[in-house]
């Protein structure tokens, strides 16, 4: 009865939990069902190549070796040591993207953290409000402003870390919000806003004086992005100035623009405070630089200077060197410097840096020191920008695309980057270091978009900068070739989405498609193309479209430069089962489907799909691998201050669709969807907080979180022979969920097993290589950026019902119940407590068998309830002769065979094994011939299992020689303190003692030659055992089979000579005796 009880509770648990596991849905779900996947951990890639966006900058102020580190989209980092190693610091909270980091003043432990990124980009993520922390970054709590989703700047006072002031420039997407500035006076617990709206009109930044708190200046912004275009400014932004602590503001705009200003840029000179800068952005990306001489009463122009590049909403930080006076530092592309407080810049030197500055630091006793984040990281100048060093391991690469190819043995991951290229890498190695920065490679230059692969030439990679500049990479030559589709003569030009989808048939691999307006086909592999449609977007005049409301006059501070066209296809999507059955998806609202290979186009009505805004863009749209009739797609409103999750499926090739959504978190925006190709109801969803998957198609989506923080993940693709989920993040690089197969064969039948293992894939067999030297890190210095391989050897993956718990555990959880109820606990009985100590402590293990059933190796598993994961490096058990002084050294054999091997799981409960599991088989498969032809395998491991055999003998050969040497001193011992004299048995000890060290000599050699580091006079069995010790799969030449032989030869003679020396102790110790000797023990 109490088994059929425990089944019916797993089974409840399994319903409850495996197909609706959302913490954020039910946020007082059970801690155990929130985690049973946790077992299941992605792999992170990397790169640190080329780094990520850096937001903002903070140096503590008594220890120049601590900086904390703001990405705008990767989290807040700090280091300890000025950037040699580095700790992730935010990775736990609701948000990813920082805007701002604060120290306090009086207390650098407190930390303060703005969320959501301080730029007006087509890409920007958003925030949740401002975090504080008061351990240097351990913890975090949300101190509100959570509708605020962008803060640029926090200040705290300087002498009372209460009062804290916030500029927030609120939704860039949408009016409302939290926006402006904002006041606290009770250290965060609440905030009254100050200056700003609750419609459009935000802060970007503000500063304050350092002689007197009280006064305070602030610059507002009114902007507002859509998915079609961009507006930097309007009459809502301005220069403030503040007396009385920020209570109350006065506009000081006498001698500035009087037409509509966009995003402004403070700063105030250290040297002399009355003195301000103000960098401000004009009509049609226009600006200049203002400076005051009179704290903010009148304003002169100083130049014509503005940020350029991607626009100036996404720079304009100005920044004062503290070392000397108007030298002042612009934010922007390329970072612009002045010496004389803004009439003339100069361009800093970048040659050996990247672009789009962020960021500035300096240290307050080097005037030659510069810290710089940009778009490519952190890189620092100890020579006044003279040169520069880049900080080469913070992994903050923001991927748009990601595509896998079918490289053997391993394939390769290529990704499409925000201004870092189209980078590519293999998805492992076979060295002990795992995946450097220079496993990295670049294919093509430029923002980095969606990329492609032929499934049947892994050297064929299509590549694209944006707006649809499409290249094919021959990864041979390294060449790149353009080929964009062009417009014939008379044809208006193509609007190519900033990341224009790309893809290749399923049904033939030189056929591409590739979209513009209209979608384009080419059957060579981009050498030629034909447009097999028409427009297929809404074709909207986006500078028509309203912003802040309405429609905007032509002189104002309008910037569609560095973003998308819009009207523009977004995904395409060929039927698997049918080559004329394509879907396309638009930036504006539309689903086109074509059944005829383009001929005709049959529209989706946005109007007629519940719970769908007619504005949605198409990130996504996917044919059903399996059902020509079905298809699914992801929509994102986000681009309308609507950040619902919208996926959706047709079972009608798109005629009508259904709401896929059921248990996604709010606020949660969807970026891509990808099914299995095994299991037609297992698929994947990418969202803007991580990994999602469903066995069910859609009707309950549960989180894959451990091994990655808590980031938007803006691509997904599945590398079908390795059953991997590759994941592109935009913020945090690439990760991997290596061989997912668990998810596919896990059924609801498999709960009422104690354990299920499922089968892993085949494994290599291979030596690492070493190609940087012994270690890891190979001295290259703690710095030294890696990414980890997947364990080498077997990985097996297995799922747990429930924990073996000790006696004592379950004493306890049941006392903690009967506390919990308010009942009386009482001490146990002493045998109770004894068997509590005494007992084994329960364990799952692995055993792994040969084919003829013999166990190879045991296995340590993990015994936890859940998706568990442990490896098996293919060697097996050690036969190393085990003695009181080293059984309990860990130990290992030889790497085994090549060959098929199957495994099962046990449980060890009171130290008894017993099977919990089924059998899996699996095969260990060579990775690769060598140049010469070697050995047959089972020779090799033969060989090197006879030479460890060997080695352990001779080990415990001399360690027994010395036990017999001490024998041999306390038999001499001994015969100094008997009562009587007999000099025979005095001359049998010191003869044993001499053949002793005789047979020591001739086993060890000497040890006073040994002294100065000369040689013996004649190999030692150590010395033979060493030649022979061969540990390449190559296998053992004649050279190493004849000092093996040797090895054999002198330990069987030296190992004869003990047995008979150590013979003769006995009957000495038993004359000791007669003349009344001490007893030996």
């Amino acid at each position: 009865m109490q088994k059929i009880k425990l089944s019916l509770l797993i089974i409840i648990l399994f319903v409850s939990y495996s197909f609706n596991l959302n913490a954020q849905s039910n946020p007082n779900k059970d801690k155990k069902t929130e985690n049973i996947y946790d077992g299941l951990k992605f792999r992170h890639l990397g790169p640190a190549l080329m780094s990520g966006r850096i937001s903002d900058i903070a140096i503590h102020p008594n220890n120049e070796n601590i900086w904390y580190v703001a990405s705008g989209s990767g989290g807040a980092w700090k280091t300890e040591n000025s950037g040699t190693t580095w700790k992730p610091i935010f990775d736990n909270e609701k948000s990813y993207s920082i805007g701002c980091i604060t120290l306090d003043p009086q207390n650098s432990d407190i930390v303060w953290i703005g969320s959501g990124e301080n730029v007006g980009g087509r890409h920007v993520a958003y925030g949740d409000g401002i975090y504080k922390s008061v351990n240097g970054g351990k913890n975090w709590q949300n101190m509100g402003l959570k509708k605020s989703e962008h803060i640029s700047k926090i200040i705290v006072h300087p002498t009372n870390q209460n009062t804290i002031w916030v500029a927030s420039q609120g939704p860039l997407w949408s009016k409302g919000g939290e926006r402006g500035i904002f006041k606290s006076t009770d250290g965060g617990k609440s905030w009254i806003q100050k200056l700003g709206d609750d419609e459009w009109i935000g802060a970007t930044d503000l500063i304050i004086d350092p002689r007197d708190p009280k006064i305070l200046y602030a610059a507002t912004w009114q902007r507002h992005r859509t998915v079609a275009g961009y507006m930097g400014g309007g009459p809502g932004s301005n220069i403030y100035k503040s007396t009385d602590g920020g209570d109350t503001w006065k506009k000081i705009d006498k001698g500035l623009p009087k037409s509509n200003m966009g995003k402004i840029g403070l700063a105030i000179s250290p040297q002399n405070p009355d003195v301000l800068y103000a960098a401000i952005e004009l009509n049609r990306r226009s600006g200049g630089v203002f400076k005051s001489s009179n704290r903010g009463e009148s304003w002169s122009k100083m130049s014509d200077a503005v940020s350029g590049g991607t626009g100036p909403h996404y720079y304009q930080e100005l920044y004062a060197s503290p070392h000397n006076f108007d030298e002042i530092y612009l934010a922007d592309n390329y970072m612009q410097v002045s010496f004389d407080g803004g009439k003339t810049f100069s361009r800093m030197n970048e040659s050996e840096k990247h672009v789009d500055n962020h960021a500035v630091a300096f240290k307050k006793d080097d005037p030659n020191y510069i810290l710089v984040g940009c778009d490519g990281g952190l890189y620092e100048s100890f020579d006044k920008t003279k040169n520069w060093k880049f900080i080469d391991n913070l992994p903050l690469t923001q991927f748009y695309k990601i595509a896998v190819d079918n490289a053997y043995p391993f394939y390769y991951v290529y990704g499409g980057t925000q201004d870092n290229n189209t980078q590519g890498a293999p998805s492992r190695t076979d060295n002990i270091h795992g995946i450097r920065n220079s496993d990295w490679f670049i294919l093509l230059g430029g923002d980095g978009h969606q990329p492609a692969t032929d499934p049947n030439d892994p050297n064929i990679v299509y590549v694209q900068w944006q707006r649809g500049n499409l290249n094919r990479h021959d990864r041979i030559t390294g060449e790149n070739i353009n080929i964009k589709p062009q417009p014939k003569i008379g044809e208006k030009i193509d609007r190519f989405n900033w990341d224009s989808p790309i893809l290749v048939s399923s049904h033939n691999s030189k056929t591409l498609y590739f979209a513009s307006q209209r979608l384009w086909k080419s059957e060579d592999r981009g050498d030629s193309w034909t447009a097999i449609s028409k427009d297929l977007t809404n074709n909207i005049e986006r500078i028509q479209t309203p912003f802040f409301g309405r429609k905007q006059k032509w002189d104002n501070a309008w910037d569609l430069y560095a973003m998308s066209n819009y009207s523009t296809i977004t995904s395409i999507s060929e039927s698997p089962k049918n080559s004329e059955l394509i879907y396309i998806g638009t930036d504006d609202g539309i689903i086109q489907v074509t059944e005829d290979g383009g001929k005709n186009w049959r529209k989706t009505d946005f109007s007629k799909i519940i719970d769908l805004p007619n504005t949605s863009f198409v990130n996504d749209i996917k044919a059903d691998l399996y059902d020509e009739n079905i298809v699914y797609a992801v929509f994102d409103n986000h681009k309308y201050g609507d950040f619902k999750p919208y996926v959706f499926k047709s079972i009608n090739k798109g005629k009508t669709w259904k709401k896929i959504s059921s248990n996604l978190p709010d606020n949660t925006i969807l970026w891509r969807i990808v099914q299995d190709h095994v299991d037609n109801k297992l698929m994947f969803l990418g969202s803007e907080f991580g990994v999602y998957f469903t066995n069910n198609q859609g009707q309950t989506w549960n989180k894959l979180k451990n091994g990655m923080p808590n980031i938007s993940v803006r691509d997904l693709a599945i590398q079908k022979r390795e059953n991997d989920l590759v994941v592109g993040t935009f913020g945090r690089g690439i990760y991997v969920l290596d061989d997912y197969s668990s998810l596919r064969e896990f059924k609801k039948e498999n709960v009422s097993e104690e354990i299920v293992l499922f089968t892993p894939k085949n494994a290599f067999w291979y030596t690492e290589k070493r190609i940087l030297g012994s270690r890891r890190k190979a001295a290259q210095g703690d710095n030294f950026y890696l990414a980890d391989n997947p364990p080498y050897g077997v990985n097996f993956t297995y799922y747990q019902a429930n924990k073996y718990k000790s006696k004592k555990e379950i004493r306890l959880n049941q006392e903690k119940e009967l506390e919990k109820n308010k009942k009386e606990v009482s001490t146990p009985a002493w045998n109770l407590l004894e068997s509590e100590k005494n007992e084994l402590t329960p364990s799952v293990w692995a055993f792994i068998y040969s084919q003829d059933g013999s166990i190879v190796k045991k296995v340590k598993a993990v015994n936890k309830s859940g998706f568990n994961r442990i490896s098996w490096d293919l060697t097996s058990e050690s036969k190393n002769i085990i003695t009181k002084d080293n059984f309990e050294n860990s130990s290992r054999g030889n790497l085994i065979a090549p060959d098929e091997y199957s495994a099962q799981m046990f449980k060890q409960i009171e130290g008894k094994y017993i099977a919990v599991s089924n059998k899996v088989k699996f095969n260990v498969v060579p990775l690769k011939q060598g140049a010469l032809k070697g050995s047959p395998y089972n020779v090799v491991v033969s060989h090197w299992n006879e030479v460890s055999e060997l080695r352990s003998k001779i080990y415990h050969l001399s360690k027994q020689i010395k036990d017999l040497k001490n024998k041999s001193l306390i038999a001499l011992k001994a015969y100094q303190r008997a009562e009587l004299v007999d000099e025979k048995i005095n001359m049998k000890i010191l003869s044993l003692r001499e053949k002793i060290l005789e047979l020591e000599l001739n086993v060890n050699g000497s040890s006073i030659k040994s002294k100065v580091g000369e040689q013996n006079d004649y190999p030692r069995m150590r010395d033979y055992i060493w030649a022979a010790s061969s540990y390449s799969t190559y296998g053992p030449t004649k050279q190493h089979k004849e000092s093996l032989q040797n090895a054999h030869t002198l330990y069987n003679k030296f190992n004869k000579e003990y047995e008979s020396l150590n013979q003769q102790i006995i009957p000495i110790n038993n004359s000791l005796n007669k003349i009344n000797a001490p007893v030996i023990k």
